[in-house]
C-alpha cells in the first residue's frame, strides 16, 4: 500500500447511526412476544439473548464497521475483538463467528487477507470457531463478524439491572475515538497511539470471565455511544449514578488533543441525546469529550455490588489493564447523571 493511499477515512465505532436515530426507530419495529426471548432490544443491550432449554440460551450479535486504523491486520483485529465483546458484555461465552465484508473489486485482495487473518486470529484467542461468512463488493471496505455464544439463562448480565449502591468499574482506558481523530490528522504520539491500538486489540473476554466470579448486577461494553450514553442505557429508568471525573483512566495525550479540537461528530451526536440528562459539577471541557468520545471496542462498564468492587477490580487491573471504580450508582433522581 502506498503512503498516499488512504486506506482509514474515519471509522470503527463512530460510524455508528446517533442513538437519537435508533430512538426513534426501532420503537417502529414489530414486536414477537416469546417467553424464551430472553432480551431483546427492548434496552438497548448489547447482543439478544434466547433460551434453548432450563440450563442454556444462546447469545447473538453482529457488528461491521470502515477502518479506524491504516494497517489492515490491526483494523481486522479490532474489528473482531469489538464484535466479539458483545458476547462478553452479557456474561457469555462465545462458540462460532462469521465474517462480514464489503471490500472493492479493485482493490489489492492482499488488503483483504490480512484483514480476515487479523480477525482470525482474535476468533482463535477466543477460543471460538470461524465458521464461515458473507461478503459483497463496496465501493469501501467494511469489516467484522457475526457471533453466537452461549449462556446459562440466570447468569445473563444485562442493562438496566443495577442497585443502588453498586460500584461502576470501567476496564479500558477512554479516548480511542479521539487518538484516532489525532492520528489521521498526523498529529499523534506513537505511545499514544499504541495504546489506543493495545486496548483496541485486547478482547473483553478476560474481564468479563472475572466478573462472573463476583456479585455483578449489570454489564454494558463501552461502544460507539461514548461513555455517558451506554451509561445511560445501563441504568435504565430506575437508576442515577455519580461519576468520579478524578478516576476515569484515559490515554494520556488526550487533553492536548482536545485543545486542538481533535474531536468527532459521533461525539458531539451522543452530547446532543445526554441533554438535560447530564451534569458536569466542574468546568472542563476535555472531561466532557471524553465522556462523549466513542470508543471501538472499548472497556466494560460494570454494575458490581460495593463490598465486591475492590476484589474484582484489583483481579482485572492484574490483567494488565488500567481498570478503574468511576462512579457509584444512585437511587433514581430527577437529573440521571452527575459528573463531580
Amino acid at each position: 500500500m502506498s503512503e498516499d493511499k488512504i486506506f482509514c477515512k474515519g471509522g470503527g465505532c463512530t460510524a455508528k447511526l446517533g442513538p437519537e436515530v435508533l430512538d426513534r426507530i426501532l420503537p417502529l419495529l414489530p414486536r414477537k412476544q416469546d417467553k424464551d426471548l430472553l432480551v431483546g432490544y427492548d434496552h438497548a443491550d448489547d447482543a439478544a439473548i434466547y433460551r434453548l432449554t432450563e440450563d442454556l440460551a444462546i447469545v447473538q450479535t453482529l457488528d461491521f464497521f470502515p477502518p479506524m486504523v491504516e494497517d489492515p491486520h490491526v483494523f481486522g483485529q479490532i474489528a473482531a475483538a469489538n464484535a466479539l465483546s458483545d458476547i462478553y458484555a452479557m456474561g457469555g461465552t462465545a462458540k462460532t463467528a462469521l465474517n462480514i465484508v464489503c471490500f472493492p473489486e479493485s482493490m489489492d485482495l492482499n488488503i483483504l487477507g490480512k484483514i480476515l487473518t487479523g480477525g482470525a486470529e482474535k476468533v482463535e484467542e477466543a477460543e471460538a470457531v470461524l465458521a464461515g461468512g458473507h461478503s459483497i463488493q463496496d465501493a469501501d471496505i467494511k469489516y467484522g463478524l457475526s457471533v453466537t455464544g452461549v449462556i446459562h439463562p440466570d447468569q445473563v448480565l444485562a442493562n438496566q439491572n443495577c442497585h443502588p449502591g453498586d460500584m461502576l468499574i470501567l476496564t479500558k482506558p477512554l479516548g480511542v475515538g479521539i487518538v484516532c481523530t489525532a492520528s489521521r490528522m498526523k498529529d499523534v504520539r506513537e505511545a499514544d497511539y499504541e495504546l489506543a491500538v493495545k486496548s483496541m486489540t485486547t478482547l473483553n473476554k478476560y474481564a468479563s470471565a472475572l466478573a462472573g466470579n463476583y456479585e455483578t448486577h449489570a454489564c454494558t461494553d463501552v461502544t460507539g455511544f461514548g461513555f455517558l450514553v451506554h451509561l445511560n442505557e445501563l441504568l435504565g429508568e430506575n437508576c442515577s449514578a455519580r461519576i468520579f471525573s478524578d478516576a476515569v483512566p484515559f490515554i494520556p495525550g488526550c487533553p492536548a488533543y482536545v485543545e486542538e479540537f481533535y474531536i468527532t461528530a459521533a461525539g458531539q451526536r451522543n452530547r446532543n441525546h445526554m441533554k438535560g440528562k447530564v451534569e458536569f459539577q466542574k468546568e472542563s471541557f476535555f472531561m466532557e469529550e471524553l465522556l462523549f468520545d466513542p470508543q471501538t471496542s472499548g472497556g466494560l462498564l460494570l454494575s458490581v455490588q460495593k463490598e465486591d468492587a475492590e476484589g474484582l477490580l484489583s483481579e482485572i487491573r492484574d490483567l494488565g489493564l488500567p481498570a478503574a471504580i468511576v462512579g457509584e450508582v444512585t437511587e433514581k433522581e430527577p437529573l440521571k447523571i452527575l459528573v463531580e
